[in-house]
């Protein structure tokens, strides 16, 4: 009895000693990953408030939010970094909402298990712990003034000021960790050295979160007390560029390329190009910003100077920095890296040889030529190369396909023109609709005392809407995109469709040229052990054109397995 007695007595100390750890351990993991807010001296402008001027058009104090006819928001800052942010955080505060509902509402469809959810929490929790270390002063004190105004409906994932600094990291680690399956951008230059002509800049940004992410973009002016004027293409909360022009002339757009994964964090790579856009004026000031940093993903900076009349792709990793420019008067950024410091880097060579990035390139330089054979290549030139959905020699490879110029996915489409101070902004959807030009030096002329009614873009300049977007293909292509999601849906669920053959070969049929209708559909026969379908599905995606051959030889491999078993069943 009494050795019982020690035993049950030796289970309970035990139970106690792990719950004591576990505590302890909970302790320990909430103090390193806990991240203090910045200390603020002049807190005054929190007694500033909001007043709504018109519809969609609201003020606190000389900061402005309104959306204009085409349904872009525009929106003016100006002053200390904190007072910035904090004017942001009150005029956006329901499209911070708004775009916070989408990005969690998007990870929870990729991650429908609450386990691995709450397992991606406390490892962003404690990859991120001393991400604010990174991040210059001044942008985590407008990050910060910006969190006060956020919703508490998201504060079982981490406080509003963490959770907005993890957000501007969401882009690097995504990138990372999915191996760039949410970026795929495409930027170049054009009549660069040229004074006969204006050197131009173009760019899609490739970065799909989903439809609801991109409805809200923000064309963002800004009036810092520190740096220069600038202009930037956003989203409510985020203060990091992935597009922008400065008033010298000084564009930064930039391009994911392969990385290893990291093991920590360091600085976002749009918080580098914020830097860049606020405080440097040509391209050797560039090139000094961004080798004070360290960032922990790869990336292509590429930076269209007015001062220099050139362009030049400034290449990072998280362990080098390279430099690329060219003889010519063009310049293409993809995904991968193209300067001598890391051509023989072999992340770099797998990429250039298994992702679309070399074909998108070769893409656009052939685009590019053509259209200087042709005259004057200007801004109508230039969205023609952005808004292209076809591949090589004008090869139809289906609608989407990441080896084209337009994937139908992007966040926005720009053009710069560096030298007149002049960028055309892309109005949803994608690259599609029509570009709004904003001369920077009329817009900060004016933008305090615009009325209501006035246009803050130069309304004599639009670029013309894609005749594409009136066609029976671009119809076509939503009920692809529509049809598509219901296959992934029953993959993701194991619950066969109800209306099987129509949703099979409606979406088949909407966009017939496309490889990844067709390896959907054999999916789904795999899924539901119809191995004969699934078979003569993936055999016929074979023919079409692949965007990247890992993903190929996955379904080639499956295919050989599959006429194994069939072989062997007719035996």
């Amino acid at each position: 009895m009494k050795k019982k007695n020690k035993i049950v007595q030796f289970f309970k100390w035990l139970v106690v000693i792990v719950i004591i750890a576990f505590v302890l351990l909970a302790i320990v993991f909430d103090f390193s990953t806990r991240i203090d807010e910045p200390v603020i001296k002049d807190t005054s402008v929190l007694k500033l408030q909001r007043v709504k001027r018109a519809k969609d058009f609201y003020l606190v104090d000389n900061n402005m939010l309104r959306k204009n006819r085409y349904g872009l928001w525009e929106m003016y800052l100006e002053g200390k970094p904190f007072d910035m942010g904090v004017a942001s955080g009150k005029l956006t505060k329901e499209l911070i909402e708004v775009q916070e509902n989408a990005f969690v509402e998007q990870i929870n469809k990729m991650i429908p298990s609450k386990f691995y959810l709450h397992f991606l929490k406390y490892f962003i929790a404690w990859f991120d712990r001393d991400i604010d270390e990174y991040i210059p002063e001044p942008y985590k004190e407008e990050i910060y003034g910006i969190s006060l105004s956020c919703s508490h409906k998201y504060d079982f994932i981490a406080p509003p000021y963490q959770r907005m600094l993890n957000y501007h990291g969401a882009h690097d680690i995504g990138h990372a960790l999915t191996d760039l399956a949410m970026v795929g951008c495409t930027s170049f230059g054009v009549n660069k050295g040229e004074k006969s002509n204006n050197m131009l800049i173009g760019r899609n940004f490739d970065f799909y979160v989903n439809d609801d992410f991109a409805k809200n973009k923000i064309v963002a002016f800004v009036n810092p007390d520190d740096g220069y004027k600038f202009a930037y293409v956003t989203w409510a909360s985020m203060i990091g560029v992935v597009s922008g022009m400065n008033e010298k002339g000084l564009t930064v757009t930039i391009n994911a390329a392969k990385s290893d994964i990291p093991t920590k964090a360091a600085t976002p790579i749009s918080i580098v190009a914020r830097a860049i856009l606020q405080h440097a004026q040509n391209i050797a000031e560039a090139r000094k910003i961004a080798g004070n940093f360290q960032t922990f993903v790869s990336e292509s900076i590429l930076i269209g100077s007015a001062q220099d009349d050139e362009a030049a792709i400034i290449e990072k990793s998280p362990s080098k920095t390279g430099f690329y420019t060219t003889d010519t008067n063009f310049i293409v950024c993809a995904n991968h890296y193209q300067s001598t410091t890391f051509a023989n880097d072999p992340k770099n060579i797998e990429n250039i040889k298994t992702s679309p990035s070399l074909y998108r390139e070769n893409r656009c330089k052939q685009l590019i030529r053509k259209y200087e054979k042709e005259g004057t290549f200007g801004q109508n030139q230039a969205a023609m190369v952005l808004r292209d959905k076809l591949g090589m020699n004008d090869k139809n490879i289906g609608l989407g396909n990441e080896k084209a110029m337009c994937q139908l996915i992007s966040h926005h489409s720009v053009i710069f023109e560096p030298k007149q101070l002049k960028m055309w902004i892309s109005v949803n959807p994608w690259q599609l609709n029509n570009y709004i030009c904003y001369d920077l030096t009329r817009v900060f002329k004016t933008v305090k005392s615009i009325l209501p009614t006035q246009p803050l873009d130069e309304p004599g300049l639009i670029i013309n809407k894609d005749p594409f977007l009136d066609s029976q293909p671009y119809f076509n292509f939503l009920k692809f995109k529509k049809l598509k999601n219901e296959v992934r849906q029953a993959i993701r669920s194991k619950e066969p469709l109800a209306d099987e053959q129509n949703v099979i070969f409606g979406m088949l049929n909407a966009n017939p040229e496309y490889y990844y209708g067709y390896k959907l559909a054999g999916d789904y026969y795999f899924t539901f052990d119809n191995h004969k379908k699934a078979l003569s599905f993936y055999k016929m995606s074979l023919t079409k054109e692949y965007e990247n051959s890992a993903s190929k030889e996955e379904v080639e491999k499956r295919v050989d397995k599959l006429m194994n078993e069939v072989a062997a069943e007719k035996k």
